[in-house]
């Protein structure tokens, strides 16, 4: 496995098991949709932060990490209030 592959794969299991963690911590019915559907979109806008190896090719492992842990905190919250705010919009329970 490839040094880029091996970096995809850690941000993607860091934005997994954060999207998971968070829903541990909430006081929101454990179904397994609601299990798999946090997992996914922790995992999604984790890996969002491998984009700044493009800018930034030498990055620092750690500090790659660090954003992606960012994001996945950050950007999965962003994201599903901004999903369900357009479901009511839209008419969708």
């Amino acid at each position: 496995m490839q040094e880029h592959e091996k970096n995809l794969m850690l941000l993607i299991v860091i934005g997994a098991a954060i999207g998971f963690a968070k829903l541990l911590v909430s006081d929101e019915k454990l179904t397994w949709r609601l299990i798999i559907g946090r997992t996914i979109l922790g995992a999604a806008t984790s890996t969002i932060s491998g984009a700044i190896i493009l800018q930034v090719p030498d990055i620092n492992p750690l500090a790659l990490i660090a954003i992606a842990s960012a994001l996945g905190i950050l950007g999965s919250t962003f994201i599903e209030n901004w999903l369900k705010s357009q479901t009511t919009r839209w008419g969708v329970k």
